[in-house]
């Protein structure tokens, strides 16, 4: 067992064990991924350090990356979402973990700072978690990074952000933006796993139900399938035009979110940005509405000033709690207003996470070899890595890609 690990409980390793042992039997792709690349011997040695949420898909990650020969040290990238026999598991392996479920503000923050001073070389980042901390706090560590990857639409924006200022000082594939990530992982993955555990937390029905999507990028795309799928009206409010336009031509409901407040029985939010849902919205949503979160912070609802608004806050039910507000109407949060798919339940489908974690396993391959070819900075995944990944896939359902003639290729490269 890793000795300097902090965990909540050793005995819960078996659990743990018997999670990942699941999720190794359901990522042929990952499996693929590390009998082709990772195997190779080139992470062999290599400090690699991951803030990502700590359930059993991405122990299997983190699990295949020691299989190569790496010093891998894990932690959480969201307080509520670090499930502890997972943890356990892990540190039985051999594997760093700084993490336990539903810690203190003080001691997340300890974690990511003891993750950040293990030296990494290459990071496997959700949220920027790392790689933000790193720059801001332990600048003596950057020149020893070979290379990260970014896992999320938040982190991507922060590191956009951090390049254009010039202060990205290494190279940051941003595996969310891979077309076998965001395509699967952010739309279907996140539609899937956020209503289920939405569905698990209250025991309501949906169908029939009015539920206002909260944007409409590939995260918002999956809300508004699954809820409609399942039933539902669905609504959508969204600050793009033409995403907005987008959402009225898949046959949705759209409308300003202020309206929308008035209708909504279930308010589910996936933009990235902060208060989407504010107390203007709260002082019009209906006696019982239910609000849920599917980006990666938990400041998408104004937390604070529906608290200031609540004379009563209790917990209804297991990752549900109600606020009261003056006039009797009641309001309901789910899983504190974290990641819903992953704070109240077991994120996303194995299948699904086999296609992103593969992304980043290659990604991180790729850093190990070929990072001294980039330019620091937020820089797109090398398109073979996309093209691997989805032929594996496919391979594994027994479909073959259809294969262009001689005729059409040159067809596709000629002008006249």
């Amino acid at each position: 067992m890793s000795q300097d690990s902090i965990i909540a409980d050793p005995a819960l390793a078996p659990e743990g064990e018997r999670k990942i042992g699941w999720v190794a039997q359901h990522a042929p792709v990952m499996n693929a991924v590390y009998e082709r690349f990772l195997s190779d011997g080139r992470l062999r040695g290599r400090r690699i350090a991951m803030a990502i949420h700590l359930e059993a898909k991405t122990a299997y990650l983190a699990l295949l990356f020691a299989r190569a020969g790496a010093e891998v040290t894990v932690t959480g990238s969201n307080p509520l979402s670090t499930q502890d026999d997972v943890c356990a598991a892990l540190a039985a392996r051999g594997v760093r973990v700084y993490a336990t479920h539903d810690p203190t503000e003080e001691e997340f923050e300890g974690y990511l700072l003891r993750t950040i001073e293990t030296a990494p070389e290459l990071i496997v980042d959700d949220g920027a978690e790392l790689v933000s901390r790193l720059v801001r706090m332990r600048p003596d560590l950057v020149d020893g990074v070979v290379g990260a990857s970014e896992e999320t639409t938040t982190g991507i924006i922060k590191l956009r952000a951090m390049t254009e200022e010039g202060v990205l000082p290494f190279p940051v594939l941003a595996a969310n933006d891979a077309r076998c990530k965001h395509l699967f992982d952010n739309r279907y993955g996140t539609g899937h796993s956020a209503l289920v555990s939405l569905l698990a937390a209250t025991n309501l029905f949906i169908s029939g139900k009015t539920v206002v999507v909260m944007g409409f990028g590939w995260v918002g795309r999956g809300l508004a399938r699954y809820a409609h799928g399942l039933g539902a009206r669905v609504v959508v409010c969204e600050a793009d035009p033409v995403k907005l336009l987008e959402a009225h031509a898949e046959g949705y409901e759209v409308m300003n979110s202020l309206r929308a407040a008035e209708e909504g029985d279930v308010f589910l939010t996936g933009t990235g940005n902060l208060k989407v849902l504010r107390a203007e919205h709260f002082e019009r949503m209906k006696d019982g509405a239910i609000l849920a979160n599917a980006g990666h912070y938990d400041h998408e609802f104004d937390l604070a000033a529906l608290k200031e608004m609540a004379v009563t806050e209790r917990e209804a039910r297991r990752n549900v709690t109600e606020y009261e507000l003056p006039d009797g109407r009641r309001l309901h949060v789910l899983a504190r207003g974290r990641l819903v798919n992953i704070a109240a339940g077991d994120g996303h489908p194995v299948e699904i996470m086999d296609l992103t974690f593969s992304v980043q396993a290659l990604c991180a391959h790729y850093l190990a070899g070929d990072a001294s070819r980039l330019e620091p900075g937020l820089r797109p995944i090398p398109p073979e890595i996309d093209e691997y990944v989805a032929r594996t896939k496919l391979s594994t359902l027994g479909v073959e890609p259809e294969r262009l003639t001689e005729e059409q290729i040159a067809y596709q490269r000629s002008w006249r």
